[in-house]
């Protein structure tokens, strides 16, 4: 299923890793997995790589370049791996620029210009632009993720390509090496040296030449990315590459993929930032209409007109972080949800002319028969909640459940936007005559739609993908439009160069190739001489594609479904046909877009803002799965060392869960491969003690003092890591005689009859870490819920202790982890059928039950409780809203700084602790702006841990906290609280203490 080596490319794989070892400073990654890592992009396609090299400098590229000269080796230059077309796939040795290559070498700010390596996230420059009033306007949807050499390589062009145009049109030069090692410097045609001029003279001949062919057969619409910028010296575009006219040479590399030369730097080109933004949502009860509508609002000069068709709006619904957003912006249209929604958004410096042309975007709707149908967005927080949406399309419409996914191949064809409706309706009717629909976003202000048909690849997919792109081939010509309109060739749309250019300028790009990469050096197979789309050995999953048989120790039916693209219904769970359960389904969800390689808010992924290593990044652990549940390992599987490797640096944050669009929750996932890793290894000393704690805690109890010895005697803290792997450099949570089950009876608590029969009550689960090191806060939640009168229970006080069984889930015990929580369920079982409230203190122990407990096979009983089950927080907030919660409380006299856990964050639970500190006269919490703190359960005890669990605290959580005075620091998870004191010295107080702490 990978595709083989093309003729002539290199075998020894072991003398080139050898050789880039011995004379670089870079990484070299030639094993299985690693390889595997970097086969697939955002694409329907997997080639395996040769081997893999991260530079460390621009030396490392350069030796690399010489040494696959030397070894006959190909290279292919890699960013963000967000490609869509399969372009950074392929045989080859893939060079990473994305992990060290990334600094911005020089900005001029008078001349509006910087130059960086092409490693650098788009978004990482915008923010070192922003104090100066400058941004790049090439505003992608991958704008977190994707390089600024990669979308060179694309020809990227974003959102807002009406006002700023491509990355073409903001390009000012290019630095890079030929495939003999020379550097040349490609730039205007009055600064280049003799090389490039021989360049250019070479390419300016073939244009003058071709003049008839370029003049007949070039489209004319601005979003042509297809091929060899060949134009440069005969200009179509409706947007000229220069703003004089002139010849620019760096123009013949953007978009040329990484065929031609291997980018050092750019030069880029760039605007001043708009000091106001105002947005209008338009409904439309028809996509038609949305269509139509489109020519008309770019009169109006709109920065960007983009689409939300209804199946993403029904998508982004399902997405706990994206629905609120969405709903904010929807009207009904005739009573139902509306069929397409344009975001219509004007900016400038000029804040009252934007009100008026969104006013004018408000009548221009009633002229055309749609009064009431504009959302208007003028403020600066809801504009950009929904543009957050509108860049997650593609995950979100890959979110599809079954193995029919939406599939790109023909979904950046621009067409002229009078002929948009045409288009669109045209290409629906081909979808149903091939048994499927299309899914639609994007950039209607420009005529590029992302049109995606849902195929099943694993069946009769490429049959009806060739169909299919026949027909809207057909489309195209007919209207006049360009087959590669945004992403590029890459491998799903190279074949179509020459139909959409024929045969002469094809000739010219094969030409064009052959003078400045004789060899064939750079990216083979993209632009010059391509596969087939539908050549079925570059497929991620060919018909080939099987996954191996196993037991999964959870329940992931709900993923083992099919789907049908035409009546959109989904089969029950279970009826999917996957021998795994559903468990590679799920992993499968991960479509490699990359949006979790992203370091702005959020939480997603904390061990990669650490590494940034591919291994450690959801879509590293999740390809890694992948290969290894299809049996593409090297007969390694769910219990190997790739995937424990893979999986090593994961928290469990929960991170995934919700900050991926598409839900991959590898937290949960990690479970069944540490399931399967320890079934067939055993588990350590070190896995009992932690996996059995709540089992001991209370007869540890006991004898505090003799525990606590560890932390004060350095001997003992050096002997538990040498006997059980905690880092001697890490203190361990302070036993204590003084716990809740032995002060119980001088707080009052409610019997269990007493509370089911009390006018308002609430049942307190105290768990193992609360109830056996931290006291105060079970205590401090009795007193506040006592205070405002309510009746409380705390069940487990009295033989064993309820424990959620995370502790034996995290070792892979899962059998001892479903006892836990099903004796935990049972007991909670009857208050909550009655409608009382389940309340826990620790997120990650309460939210257990909203999430693993109810893939545990636990019977009926598990959602009854799920139902029931609130956080401290939430149960706080929705009596106060209910005004059944008004507790006394003194004016706050010191700041408040908020860290979210991470399940708390994952589960969207964190806006009710920011409501209930706001009970207290006068308190202005504000939140630390954190990713994971680095501790996760057991994660930053491990002495092989410890160090990479304190770089996690110091990328924004420590520093915070350091920086916060004599603010209140506010943490609901022990581990927060843990790794706070370790790392800056504060102590970090439970919302309850913080409420108990103001009562009257």
């Amino acid at each position: 299923m990978n595709a083989p080596l093309p003729p002539g490319v290199l075998t020894d794989q072991a003398e080139l890793a050898r050789r880039l070892a011995r004379e670089t400073e870079g990484e070299v990654l030639f094993d299985i997995a690693s390889r595997g890592r970097y086969a697939t992009d955002a694409s329907i396609y997997q080639a395996m790589p040769i081997g893999v090299f991260v530079p460390k400098t621009q030396r490392d590229v350069a030796i690399a370049l010489q040494l696959a000269r030397e070894m006959g080796a190909p290279l292919l230059p890699r960013g963000g791996g967000t490609s869509q077309c399969g372009q950074t796939t392929g045989a080859a040795l893939v060079i990473d620029f994305s992990k060290h290559l990334r600094k911005l070498l020089s900005l001029d700010i008078d001349a509006r210009r910087t130059q960086v390596e092409p490693g650098m996230v788009l978004d990482h420059l915008n923010a070192q632009l922003k104090p100066h009033g400058l941004w790049y306007p090439v505003d992608v949807s991958t704008s977190a993720q994707a390089t600024l050499g990669g979308m060179a390589g694309n020809n990227s062009c974003g959102s807002r390509s009406i006002a700023y145009g491509n990355m073409v049109h903001n390009v000012a030069g290019i630095e890079a090496w030929l495939a003999d090692g020379s550097e040349l410097a490609f730039g205007p045609l009055a600064t280049l040296g003799p090389k490039e001029r021989a360049i250019a003279d070479f390419v300016r001949g073939l244009a003058e030449t071709l003049a008839p062919e370029i003049d007949a057969n070039w489209p004319t619409v601005m979003r042509r990315v297809a091929g060899y910028n060949l134009d440069i010296f005969r200009p179509r575009s409706e947007r000229p590459y220069t703003a004089d006219g002139s010849v620019n040479l760096a123009h013949l590399l953007v978009g040329a993929e990484g065929t031609l030369a291997l980018t050092k730097s750019l030069t880029l080109q760039l605007s001043a930032l708009p000091r106001a933004k105002v947005l209008g949502v338009v409904n439309f009860a028809s996509f038609h209409t949305a269509m139509d509508s489109a020519q008309h609002i770019v009169k109006l000069g709109p920065t960007a007109v983009e689409l939300v068709d209804r199946t993403m709006i029904e998508l982004s619904r399902t997405n706990p972080a994206f629905r609120p957003v969405i709903e904010a912006a929807l009207i009904a249209v005739g009573g139902k949800s509306p069929e397409a929604i344009l975001l219509v958004e004007f900016s400038g410096d000029d804040r009252s002319a934007l009100l008026k042309q969104l006013q004018a975007l408000v009548e221009l709707m009633g002229d055309l028969g749609l009064p009431g149908s504009v959302v208007e967005m003028p403020d600066e927080g809801p504009q950009k909640a929904l543009w957050e949406v509108r860049k997650a399309g593609l995950n979100i419409m890959m979110s599809l459940k079954g193995d029919g996914k939406p599939v790109s191949f023909i979904e950046d064809c621009a067409v002229p936007l009078v002929h948009l409706a045409e288009y669109t309706d045209a290409l629906t009717e081909v979808f149903r005559r091939h048994g499927t629909r299309g899914t639609w976003y994007a950039h209607a202000s420009v005529g590029t739609l992302h049109v995606r048909p849902i195929l099943d690849m694993r069946r009769d997919g490429a049959m009806r993908m060739r169909a299919i792109a026949e027909e809207a081939a057909a489309l195209v010509r007919k209207y006049k439009g360009a087959y590669s309109g945004e992403h590029g060739d890459g491998l799903c749309r190279g074949e179509w160069i020459g139909w959409q250019f024929g045969a002469r300028i094809d000739d010219a790009f094969r030409a064009i190739k052959q003078e400045l990469d004789p060899a064939n050096l750079f990216n083979p197979g993209k632009i010059v001489d391509p596969p087939k789309m539908d050549d079925p050995r570059l497929f991620r999953f060919p018909p080939t594609y099987r996954t191996i048989p196993l037991r999964p120790v959870l329940d992931w039916s709900a993923w083992d479904v099919q789907n049908d693209p035409a009546t959109e219904t989904t089969t029950a769970p279970g009826s999917g046909g996957d021998p795994t359960g559903g468990l590679a389904k799920a992993v499968e969800m991960c479509n490699n877009n990359g949006h979790c390689r992203k370091f702005d808010a959020g939480t997603m992924c904390p061990s990669y803002r650490v590494t940034r290593d591919e291994q450690h990044l959801t879509r590293g652990r999740a390809n890694t799965l992948r290969l290894a549940l299809s049996g593409q390992l090297g007969g390694e599987s769910l219990d190997g060392e790739a995937v424990k490797a893979a999986l090593d640096l994961c928290v469990g944050c929960k991170g995934c869960k919700r900050d991926c669009p598409t839900g991959v929750d590898m937290s949960r996932m990690k479970i069944e491969a540490t399931a399967a890793y320890k079934a067939r290894h055993g588990h350590t000393l070190r896995d009992r003690v932690i996996a059995h704690l709540p089992r001991y805690a209370r007869w540890a109890s006991r004898v505090p003092g003799l525990l606590n010895l560890r932390n004060r005697v350095p001997a003992l803290a050096e002997l538990s890591e040498r006997w059980l792997g905690l880092a001697a450099a890490r203190s361990l949570p302070r036993w204590r005689r003084d716990n809740l089950r032995r002060s119980a009876p001088s707080y009052h608590l409610a019997s269990a009859a007493e509370v089911i029969a009390a006018d308002k009550a609430v049942v307190l689960w105290v768990d193992t870490f609360n109830g056996a090191f931290e006291t105060e806060n079970a205590r401090d939640a009795v007193r506040v819920l006592q205070a405002a009168g309510y009746a409380v229970h705390v069940p487990g006080l009295s033989g064993e202790p309820l424990c959620c069984g995370r502790t034996y889930l995290a070792t892979g015990m899962a059998d001892e982890a479903k006892a836990q929580a099903g004796a935990l369920v049972a007991a909670l079982r009857p208050f909550a059928e009655r409608g009382i409230a389940v309340v826990g203190l620790e997120p990650s122990c309460l939210l257990t039950l909203r999430d693993e407990a109810l893939a545990m096979g636990l019977g009926e009983a598990a959602p009854i409780v799920a139902a029931q089950a609130l956080t401290f927080e939430e149960f706080l907030a929705r009596e106060a809203r209910a005004g059944r919660f008004a507790p006394s409380l003194s004016p706050a006299n010191r700041p408040m700084r908020v860290h979210g856990h991470c399940h708390q964050k994952a589960f969207g639970v964190m806006q009710p602790v920011l409501e209930v500190l706001r009970l207290i006269p006068g308190a202005k919490p504000e939140l630390i702006e954190s990713s994971c703190c680095g501790m996760a359960g057991s994660f930053g005890y491990e002495a092989e841990h410890h160090a990479v669990s304190m770089q996690m605290a110091e990328l924004s959580l420590l520093p915070a906290v350091r920086a916060a005075g004599d603010a209140w620091i506010v943490a609901d998870g022990a581990s927060c609280r843990h790794q706070i004191a370790d790392g800056t010295g504060r102590e970090s107080l439970h919302v309850a203490r913080v409420l108990a702490a103001h009562l009257v």
